[in-house]
C-alpha cells in the first residue's frame, strides 16, 4: 500500500516541478517587467526623469516609454531608449527579455562591458549601441544572433579585433563598426557568407571578398517581372540606398522617372577609413549605375576596368590618395595625376 500511495505522489512532485520549471522558462509580462527594471536600476542619470517617472509598476508596462509589445502576446518585443542621455550598465536580467527583436540604446552614454547572458536574445533582428561608452572586445558570442539583419556599434571604445563570428550573421544587411579603437584587417573569410549585406561602415583594408559577392551588380536583378529602384535612405545618421518607389537620389539630385528599362545598382563606400587599392575586378559589374569610394584611404592607380562600367553614369574617387598615369616617384612625381574627384 505504501508503495502504491508513494507513485502517484512521485508523479505528482515531477509534474509540479515541471510546470515551475515551464512557468519560469516560458515568456511572460510578469518576467519582462522584472527584467526591464533591473534595467531602469542599472541606470544612474535619466536627465528628463522619463523613466523615473513612466517605468511605474502602476503602468502597464506596454504602456512604459520606449516599450512596444507583440499584437497578439503581451510580451515585450522592442525596447528603444535612444537619444534619451541616459547612463548607466547593461544588466544581465535584460537577457529575459525572450521574445525581444529590436533592442536600441543608441546615443546615450551607456558604458562597461556587455553581459553574456545577452545571448539569450535568439530572436533580435535589430540591435544598436551605437555612440555609447562601451568598452573591451567585441563579443565572439555575436555571432550567436543568427537573424539579426542591422548591428550597430560605432562611436564606442571598443578594443581588439573584429570577430570572425560576425560572418556567422548569415541575415545581416547593415554592420556599422567605426569610431572606435578597433586593430588589425577584417578577419579572412568574414563576408563569405554575409551575401544580404547592403550597408557596411568601417575602417580597414577594402573588403574584396564582399565585392565578389554582389552578384545582383554584376548581372543585374528583376525579380517576379517588376523592376526594383534604389532611391537614397538614412538610417542611424548613416547614408545608404534602399529599394523603394520610382525616384532616384545621388549627390542632392533627386530625379523623378515615368519608366526605366533597367534596374538601379548602387555601391556607396564613402566615409569610411578602407585602405589598399580599388579591385580590378569592380570592372565586371556591369550593372553599377553609381560608383562612390570617396573620402577614404585609397592607394595605387585607378584600374582601367572601371572603363567597362557601360552603365556607369556617377564615379566619385575623391578624397583618396589614387592616381593616373605612371606610378608617382620622388624623381618623376609630374607624370602622375592625383585624382580628387569624378563624375559622370
Amino acid at each position: 500500500m505504501a508503495r502504491t500511495g508513494f507513485l502517484p505522489l512521485m508523479f505528482f512532485l515531477l509534474f509540479v516541478t515541471f510546470g515551475v520549471i515551464l512557468s519560469v522558462s516560458s515568456p511572460n509580462i510578469t518576467t519582462d517587467q522584472s527584467a526591464l527594471l533591473a534595467l531602469k536600476y542599472h541606470i544612474s542619470h535619466d536627465p528628463h526623469n522619463i523613466l523615473t517617472i513612466n517605468w511605474s509598476t502602476s503602468n502597464s508596462v506596454c504602456n512604459w516609454f520606449g516599450i512596444t509589445c507583440g499584437s497578439r502576446q503581451n510580451i515585450v518585443i522592442a525596447l528603444n531608449l535612444s537619444n534619451m542621455d541616459l547612463t548607466g550598465t547593461i544588466p544581465s536580467q535584460l537577457s529575459n527579455l525572450s521574445l525581444l527583436a529590436w533592442l536600441d540604446i543608441g546615443h546615450n552614454s551607456f558604458h562597461g562591458s556587455l553581459p553574456i547572458e545577452l545571448t539569450n536574445l535568439h530572436r533580435l533582428k535589430h540591435l544598436d549601441f551605437g555612440n555609447n561608452n562601451f568598452d573591451g572586445e567585441i563579443p565572439l558570442w555575436f555571432g550567436c544572433f543568427t537573424e539579426l539583419q542591422g548591428l550597430f556599434l560605432y562611436l564606442n571604445n571598443f578594443i581588439g579585433v573584429i570577430p570572425s563570428t560576425l560572418g556567422n550573421l548569415l541575415k545581416l544587411e547593415k554592420l556599422s563598426l567605426f569610431s572606435n579603437n578597433l586593430k588589425g584587417h577584417l578577419p579572412s573569410g568574414i563576408f563569405d557568407n554575409l551575401s544580404k549585406l547592403q550597408v557596411l561602415h568601417d575602417a580597414g583594408y577594402l573588403p574584396i571578398k564582399l565585392v565578389e559577392n554582389l552578384h545582383a551588380i554584376r548581372k543585374g536583378y528583376e525579380k517576379k517581372g517588376k523592376l526594383e529602384y534604389m532611391i537614397n535612405a538614412q538610417a542611424n545618421g548613416i547614408k545608404y540606398y534602399q529599394v523603394k518607389g520610382l525616384s532616384f537620389v545621388a549627390k542632392g539630385l533627386e530625379l523623378e522617372f515615368e519608366s526605366l528599362l533597367t534596374s538601379w545598382m548602387v555601391i556607396d563606400f564613402s566615409n569610411n577609413q578602407f585602405l589598399g587599392e580599388i579591385p580590378k575586378m569592380l570592372g565586371e559589374l556591369q550593372s553599377l549605375i553609381v560608383l562612390n569610394f570617396s573620402h577614404n584611404c585609397l592607394t595605387g592607380h585607378i584600374p582601367s576596368s572601371l572603363g567597362d562600367l557601360i552603365e556607369l553614369e556617377s564615379l566619385d574617387l575623391s578624397s583618396n590618395k589614387l592616381y593616373v598615369g605612371k606610378k608617382p616617384n620622388n624623381r618623376n612625381k609630374a607624370k602622375a595625376q592625383p585624382v580628387f574627384f569624378l563624375s559622370l
